[in-house]
């Protein structure tokens, strides 16, 4: 059963969909180290799942850091593995037409996307340059049963790579070099690669969840649906809470 997860949020507005979606008791306030603070959602009586919402911070390195803070005090306060699963998720910028505004993406990998190097001939990754890594795969049954029950809750989504830059996306000529170095992708946003670090360090599965706000390309705010994708992120926890957080680990 997955029953403890962890999920990390940028900033408190995701944090405050994703805890409205939850068909969960709660949630009661735990403080966690550097001022953070744990949302803790349980069932009734304290049975049932136990979820953990995360406000991280904005970009890669903040969350990494908060990631590592929660993880590290799961797991001096319970025995085993501190989570079953690891969620990075909020809104993002979608991919068009892969990636409609208000539909959701599923990750199937976790890309740092700007992760390595610019040469004269091309980009080269950190792998290329020996330096370490720059994607974490996501366990297909677990993309799969996420799939299965955002479909069987009738909402829109993408099942694709997600990426992580520490610069939004603001033209059409970046969104393209993007694009053709990362075929397929869905979604681009700043924090997923810092949760999956942090997640990989104490062996837990990790996942990343973006709700579609605006396109990916020239920077428009008065095209953004930042409600609308809120909505659908809340939506998307709603439906989880009622499924894959009760079903047995992939």
């Amino acid at each position: 059963m997955v029953h403890r997860i962890l999920i990390v949020t940028a900033v408190a507005a995701e944090a405050d969909s994703v805890s409205a979606g939850l068909a969960l008791g709660g949630p009661g306030l735990l403080p966690l180290p550097g001022g953070l603070a744990l949302r803790r959602h349980t069932g009734p009586d304290g049975g049932g799942p136990l979820v953990d919402v995360l406000v991280g911070g904005v970009g890669p390195a903040a969350v990494a850091a908060s990631t590592g803070t929660a993880l590290a005090h799961a797991s001096l306060t319970s025995p085993g593995s501190p989570y079953d699963l690891v969620v990075s998720a909020g809104i993002a910028g979608g991919f068009q037409p892969l990636a409609p505004l208000g539909s959701v993406v599923v990750s199937t990998s976790v890309v740092a996307a700007d992760l390595g190097a610019e040469t004269p001939d091309g980009y080269l990754t950190v792998e290329e340059l020996g330096f370490g890594r720059s994607a974490h795969p996501v366990p297909d049954a677990l993309t799969g049963r996420i799939s299965a029950a955002l479909g069987a809750g009738g909402l829109p989504h993408a099942v694709a790579p997600v990426l992580t830059v520490s610069t939004v996306t603001g033209t059409a000529g970046r969104a393209a070099e993007l694009a053709e170095r990362h075929p397929g992708a869905a979604a681009e946003a700043m924090e997923g690669f810092g949760v999956a670090e942090a997640a990989a360090a104490y062996g837990v599965p990790v996942v990343e969840i973006r709700a579609v706000s605006n396109a990916v390309g020239p920077r428009d705010r008065a095209a953004w649906r930042i409600g609308e994708a809120l909505g659908a992120l809340r939506h998307t926890f709603e439906l989880l809470s009622r499924t894959v957080f009760l079903e047995p680990s992939p």
